[in-house]
């Protein structure tokens, strides 16, 4: 199952200060390609391109993480190029503004793994804590004592501060790596629950529930009966989980997106388009 790519990064911006600070005028929008050759101007958006010349009959473009990108026969004229690039204006700004928007979430969802950092879990946030150790059991005087708390009014169901780990490396990377252990302990606990929820539901036999850190896909499901769900599900709300969950198992009794496929969907999970919707725009903490 592959709703969305995890990380989609852009530059595309509506007279802010990367604008400014590229020199475009007050209330033009910028967006250049590392290794742009041309510019071309779409109404208030100027857009600079690259170009790669290739053995090819047509022109092709893509928009894709360092901007637009113009793929054309060695033996089209500049011209050609640009009335080509015209005719599909609306598509390329779209595109951009997409990438530049998602670019933007992306670097909100950043986390700097410290004392105070915030981490999405189960639909809701909690909060990083990093406090000196001590009493029995904590031999190293220079410990820390890692725990997780829910952050008040964030959405999170409740659940009492949990200590996850002792530490003598309080790096980010050190702090990051022991979150990441216990989310995906978390999530390998509670997708087991929800997989045998709707598995009775659905009438299917699961062998085994897996975690997944796959780069593509949200989940998985073999004709043996196997799920694999990606941990990083565990961000999400219920209803997410949950349509992943049955979306997988749907494919136990049919291994296609047939409308099929989608009516046992529908079955158990009338409103799956809301959950559907959120992983098309998700954009996953780093």
């Amino acid at each position: 199952m592959s709703e969305t790519s995890p990380v989609q990064l852009g530059l595309w911006a509506q007279g802010g200060d990367e604008d400014r600070a590229s020199g475009a005028p007050a209330g033009q929008a910028l967006f250049r390609h590392p290794r742009a050759e041309r510019e071309i101007q779409f109404g208030k958006a100027l857009v600079g391109y690259a170009v790669e010349r290739a053995r090819r009959r047509s022109i092709g473009m893509v928009v894709g993480v360092e901007g637009l990108t113009v793929r054309a026969p060695r033996w089209v004229s500049w011209s050609d190029i640009e009335t080509a690039l015209r005719a599909k204006e609306r598509w390329i700004c779209t595109k951009l503004h997409e990438q530049r928007e998602r670019a933007h979430r992306q670097q909100a969802a950043r986390i700097i793994w410290q004392h105070g950092a915030r981490v999405p879990f189960m639909g809701g946030l909690v909060e990083v804590s990093l406090v000196p150790a001590s009493g029995a059991g904590v031999d190293d005087v220079c410990a820390t004592v890692l725990s997780v708390a829910p952050v008040a009014d964030a959405g999170l169901m409740a659940m009492p501060q949990q200590q996850i780990a002792v530490l003598t490396d309080v790096s980010a990377e050190a702090v990051r790596h022991q979150v990441h252990v216990w989310l995906k302990n978390e999530a390998k606990r509670y997708f087991a629950l929800r997989v045998q929820h709707f598995a009775e539901l659905l009438d299917v036999d699961v062998k085994h529930v897996s975690l997944s850190s796959a780069k593509t896909r949200w989940g998985s499901a073999s004709v043996d009966g196997s799920i694999r769900l990606h941990w990083r599900l565990i961000h999400f709300g219920q209803d997410v989980i949950d349509y992943v969950v049955v979306h997988e198992l749907a494919h136990l009794h049919e291994m296609n997106h047939s409308p099929r496929f989608w009516d046992v969907v529908r079955s158990v999970m009338p409103d799956y388009e809301g959950p559907r919707g959120q992983l098309r725009r998700a954009v996953l903490p780093e």
